[in-house]
């Protein structure tokens, strides 16, 4: 802390002796709704590798399918869904590091969650719809708030302040029954000053998997006030969603019989017969977000921001525990008495020690959150510092439905609870000083401080007792310089550092992570070519890396992987080829390597040397070509490539995902001599457009038999994966007024 605030006192002091010879309008005046996110953001001209989208280019694609989608088409960016075509459950990956280990903030409020840290966009379904604009910052970047990026941080700025009143009703349908059903109002500046506007939403699915269907519904409602130097906004969203659940995969098998299989909630009797699904296999939660926003401009170079958020989470999924099917296929232990805490029965002279059984798994959780800061800007320096703190509070408990045989609990009675609180206080300041008309040099200073202690019982009813501290220090600094009005490059290094999460504490594991990011870059701009080169160098400490194995709600294992690293070289360019056509190419080559990595093999421990990260494919290419046939009809052919990637950290070939390369094809059409309306706008989507059958995501295990041979250990391997959609389509409308 001390450090912290020493950097913050000088680089204050420094840019207060220099402001006083500056005079004080010549700043270009900024957007107040984009100050809101300052500091959290970095300009175009930063040295921090970017990329943004705006709503004008999420609204062409924004039929249904969750943010993740929305990203699919970015730098180093993969994308999967559990229902296997975009809508319930979705997830993605920068850099090879999953949602949980890059860092999302909405209008600067951290979203991924406290304890798990992971980002669950099925939570607000159609959120793209009250999105303004979304900045992706690829490795360590700027700093933030909340949980360390460790590939990426993503942050989403929420509807602007509109001036006129308008509305708009969306509808869209397509594929596995999906549709998606909206529609949003402004009242446009009352006064001069006070705008109201809103969304409500509705999404729908069956999905590709079997019975792997949505039921979405989303709202959002905002108050502003503005004037010249004020912009206040008083926000609440939120959602709720009911899938059903198909977090378990197939095996390679069932891959190629039936690739649309879902294993979860099958049902057997005493003799191992198949006799149907669970209907209610679902995850329900509701998630509301409460926020209140301030901007205050007080001169020319001068700036404040205050945000006040609370979020209320709840909800449970719902488990048929089968005692075939657990004991005999999951080999699990979840439908024995001993594990529920009660004794065995004896019924007939026989004695019962499992049961069938119905569970409800609960999170309830309150998260609150106040972020505070100033800015000072001039023609050479542009400084922010502030401070930020919340607080986690979130009880885990189970419940009993039903049982086959009685276990002494009655209904709705709770078999285990547990509770965690989670707090955590940062500081930052961050300035950029403008050296000369050539060059720029970036510094920004964080500290953050972390606890979080937990108390009860977990979901295994294992006792989880943990009260821990973390302190980090997290510098970086950047250097630019602009060769001439066409050509830039930039240098970058900074440091993150991020603690463990929940399950972690489960399996043991209390060491921090660290990451040091180096970047250089080179962009070049011109009237009709817009190129982004950037290589980059992660080198990693006691790096918590995915084994590739799922616990028994289907996330994700992690192990510490001792020393790793990344390393590798993004180009994105913009080509205006004519008048009618563009061409927006992207392409991230990188190595992903565990240093000295150790594992037991038939009971031999043996250093495996350097093995590819998980979850890492050294090529992640993307597309996409875009035709204006007419000034209001346009075609996009959107490609994806992704090379072959490992599942496991040892280099399996049991654990290969297969390359694959898929290709989408977006169209946009609007109508704007309409009586009545402003305009109609329709979109059309057909992914997958050549029927690949591809696999991007999965699971990989091993485990030691020492039972089948006694005195001889064999490490068996095994694997699961998510197979994704072939052509689907979605087709929508939206009528603006």
């Amino acid at each position: 802390m001390k450090i912290v605030a020493i950097s913050a006192v000088l680089i204050l002091s420094i840019f207060q002796l220099s402001a006083q010879n500056k005079v004080q309008d010549t700043t270009k005046v900024e957007k107040l709704d984009e100050v809101l996110v300052k500091s959290v953001r970095v300009e175009a001209d930063s040295p921090i590798t970017h990329s943004n989208l705006t709503a004008k280019e999420l609204e062409k694609r924004n039929l249904g399918q969750d943010i993740p989608y929305m990203l699919s088409y970015m730098p180093s960016v993969v994308t999967t869904s559990d229902a296997g075509a975009g809508v319930g459950y979705t997830y993605f990956r920068v850099r090879g590091s999953d949602g949980s280990r890059t860092n999302v903030t909405l209008n600067g409020i951290p979203f991924n969650d406290a304890e798990s840290q992971g980002t669950f966009f099925v939570n607000l379904p159609d959120f793209t719809s009250s999105v303004e604009s979304l900045q992706l910052q690829r490795g360590v970047g700027t700093s933030t708030n909340g949980s360390g990026a460790f590939g990426a941080s993503l942050n989403l700025l929420t509807d602007a302040v509109k001036e006129e009143a308008g509305g708009s009703i969306s509808n869209s349908f397509g594929s596995f029954n999906t549709r998606k059903h909206n529609v949003k109002f402004t009242t446009g500046l009352l006064n001069e000053h006070i705008e109201i506007a809103g969304r409500l939403s509705n999404i729908a699915s069956d999905g590709y998997i079997d019975r792997a269907s949505s039921d979405l519904k989303s709202y959002f409602l905002q108050g502003s006030y503005k004037d010249r130097n004020t912009l206040i906004k008083a926000i609440t969203f939120g959602g709720r969603e009911e899938t059903y659940q198909a977090y378990y995969g197939i095996d390679a098998a069932t891959l190629k019989s039936d690739r649309t299989f879902n294993t979860v909630g099958q049902q057997f009797d005493a003799d191992g017969n198949f006799t149907g699904f669970y209907d209610n296999e679902v995850d329900n939660y509701a998630q509301d977000h409460y926020q209140l926003l301030w901007n205050q401009k007080i001169d020319n170079n001068w700036s404040t921001n205050l945000s006040v958020n609370y979020t209320y989470g709840r909800g449970y999924f719902e488990q048929y525990v089968d005692d075939y099917y657990y004991s005999n296929i999951l080999f699990s232990g979840a439908s024995q008495f001993d594990f529920l805490g009660a004794e065995p029965l004896e019924i007939n002279g026989e004695t019962i020690s499992s049961t069938d059984y119905i569970r409800r798994r609960w999170l309830d959780n309150d998260f609150y959150a106040v972020n505070g800061n100033v800015n000072y800007k001039d023609e050479d320096w542009d400084i922010s510092g502030g401070l930020f703190y919340s607080y986690y509070d979130g009880d885990h408990f189970g419940e009993i439905l039903y049982s086959e045989f009685p276990t002494g609990y009655d209904y709705k009675e709770r078999y285990y609870e547990g509770n965690g609180i989670k707090t955590e206080t940062t500081i930052f300041s961050k300035a950029t000083y403008k050296i000369s008309d050539k060059w720029a040099a970036f510094a920004d200073l964080q500290g953050r401080f972390v606890n979080h202690s937990t108390t009860g019982l977990t979901s295994d009813r294992e006792a989880l007792e943990v009260d821990v501290n973390y302190n980090f220090f997290n510098p970086k600094a950047g250097l630019s310089y602009d060769y001439n009005d066409n050509n830039q490059l930039y240098a970058y290094y900074g440091r993150a550092n991020r603690e463990p999460r929940r399950s972690d504490f489960e399996n043991g594991l209390f060491v921090a992570e660290r990451l040091d990011d180096i970047e250089l870059g080179w962009r070049f701009t011109s009237e009709k070519i817009k190129v982004n080169t950037n290589a980059f160098y992660m080198d990693y400490k006691d790096q918590l890396i995915l084994t590739g194995a799922l616990d028994d709600v289907g996330q994700p294992l992690r192990a510490s992987s001792g020393k790793s690293y990344r390393l590798g070289l993004e180009i994105d360019a913009t080509i205006d080829v004519s008048e009618k056509i563009r061409v927006q190419p992207n392409v991230a080559l990188s190595t992903n390597k565990n240093k000295d990595f150790f594992f037991q093999r038939d009971g031999v421990l043996t250093n495996l040397g350097n093995t590819n990260l998980s979850f890492s494919p050294a090529v992640v290419a993307g597309n996409a070509i875009i035709y204006r046939l007419i000034e209001n009809f346009e075609i996009g052919l959107l490609s994806k490539y992704v090379s072959k990637q490992y599942m496991g950290n040892i280099d399996s070939e049991g654990s290969v995902l297969d390359a694959y390369f898929v290709n989408d094809i977006n169209l946009t059409y609007s109508l704007t001599d309409v009586p009545v309306v402003k305009e109609i706008v329709f979109s059309g989507l057909v992914n997958n457009i050549f029927n690949t059958e591809y696999v991007n995501n999965g699971y990989f295990f091993t485990f030691d038999d020492d039972f089948s041979n006694p005195g001889t250990i064999t490490t068996i391997e095994g694997a699961g994966y998510f197979p994704q959609a072939t052509i689907n389509f979605l087709l929508g409308a939206t009528v603006k007024f």
